[in-house]
């Protein structure tokens, strides 16, 4: 079997199978946002950097950048992660507050401009393909850390609130995995722009791994405070038992919610 034919078979197998539960991954964190129809504390920063990271290397891996189809498996599986990505994006803006809607758009449309003009730069100024994979795999180097370092928004909540509620087990388990098994196959293809992202990939998603074990068995701080009242309408005083669950670490008196009155 020639080295071409097993670089292949192992992006279309481990490598794409990975990716594919990694852009599935996220299925499980909006089935819980449409039955709340909410997105609560969740953020959307690393479903965009995930499609920005898509649409770059679908394109690194087309003919026209890359030499024939060289990077086929780039394209089938990346493909796949545009069209899943782009329906949790909607999703995520249509069950999002007014706030999170202008904080997807000042994120969304950045992201989009840069993917416009780097495929606008690489089609028209460049004139062979050694040239255009250097450019296209700079910007896709810059795309893919700032995929794999976005779930560092969520693990710095993850310490302040010592709770993993919002940091979703599988999507950082298989952010490991394609990591790792990406960068194999950048290795085996002697391209460092495959292989380079990956190798700061990896490292961070044992990190998210190892501070979602910490932190698995414990909660956001709650605090219950026992509050006498007088009832004007029956002349007597009566208790409500307080309960303060602080989600986000703040101390933000809104989270307070009377249980029970007595």
């Amino acid at each position: 079997m020639s080295f071409d034919c097993l670089k292949t078979m192992h992006g279309h197998s481990t490598g794409n199978g990975a990716s594919l539960l990694l852009y599935t991954a996220p299925v499980l964190t909006f089935s819980r946002v449409f039955k709340k129809k909410s997105t609560e504390q969740f953020s959307c920063f690393p479903y965009v950097m995930t499609l920005f990271n898509c649409l770059i290397y679908t394109w690194y891996g087309l003919p026209i950048v890359s030499h024939r189809w060289e990077n086929f498996p780039l394209v089938t599986i990346n493909g796949v992660g545009i069209v899943l990505e782009s329906i949790f994006i909607f999703v995520y803006f249509c069950y999002a507050s007014p706030n999170e809607k202008i904080k997807v758009g000042v994120i969304f449309v950045p992201v989009m401009v840069v993917f416009g003009l780097t495929t606008a730069i690489s089609a028209v100024v460049f004139d062979d393909h050694r040239h255009r994979r250097s450019f296209v795999g700079s910007v896709g180097l810059v795309a893919s850390i700032s995929m794999y370092g976005s779930p560092l928004i969520v693990m710095k909540k993850v310490i302040e609130t010592k709770s993993v509620e919002y940091m979703p087990f599988y999507l950082s388990l298989f952010s490991f995995l394609a990591s790792s098994l990406w960068l194999a196959y950048g290795l085996l293809s002697h391209d460092l722009f495959l292989a380079s992202p990956n190798m700061v990939g990896t490292p961070l998603g044992i990190l998210q791994l190892i501070i979602y074990f910490k932190y698995k068995n414990k909660g956001p701080p709650i605090t219950t405070t026992v509050v006498s009242k007088w009832d004007e309408e029956k002349n007597k005083s009566k208790l409500e038992l307080v309960v303060d669950v602080d989600h986000d670490g703040d101390g933000n008196d809104n989270e307070k919610k009377f249980m029970n009155a007595c």
